[in-house]
Parts: structure tokens; sequence; C-alpha cells
């Protein structure tokens, strides 16, 4: 399946045909790591516990920032 590099803003992005998407049950909105090796790329779904994972310590993080900053003097 071919695929057309086009402008998003001040970026390039590329359109993923909505039957592949149905096919990974992805939908707007969710992470995909990329991955480039031997001149190619490859994209897959981040996991949802690790996505969760992270999001709860960027909360966590956020409310103990003035704590975690006085720890890390």
């Amino acid at each position: 399946m071919n695929v057309v590099i086009r402008k998003i803003g001040n970026s390039e992005g590329v359109i993923i045909p909505k039957e592949v998407l149905d096919r990974l049950g992805l939908k707007a909105g969710d992470e995909l790591e990329l991955v480039t090796n031997n001149g190619g790329m490859q994209m897959q779904p981040v996991e949802a516990d690790f996505s969760r994972q992270i999001e709860h310590a960027n909360r966590f993080m956020d409310k103990y920032k003035i704590a975690l900053k006085k720890l890390a003097e």
C-alpha cells in the first residue's frame, strides 16, 4: 500500500487509511512508536499499560513538583 507524505502545518505526515486503522483497532489519539531500521521504518501501537503508567507518573510529578525539586537539591 502506498501513501504520500503531506505537509501538515510546519511538519510532514502520512495519512493512515481507515481500513488499516480499523484492521489494527486504532483510532485518532492512539500513540504509535516509530522505529527506523535498515533504511526503513516501522510503526506499532504503544502498549496501553505503559502509556497509562507514564500518564500517571506525569500527574504525580506535577502534583509533587515542589517536593521533588527540594529532594533533588
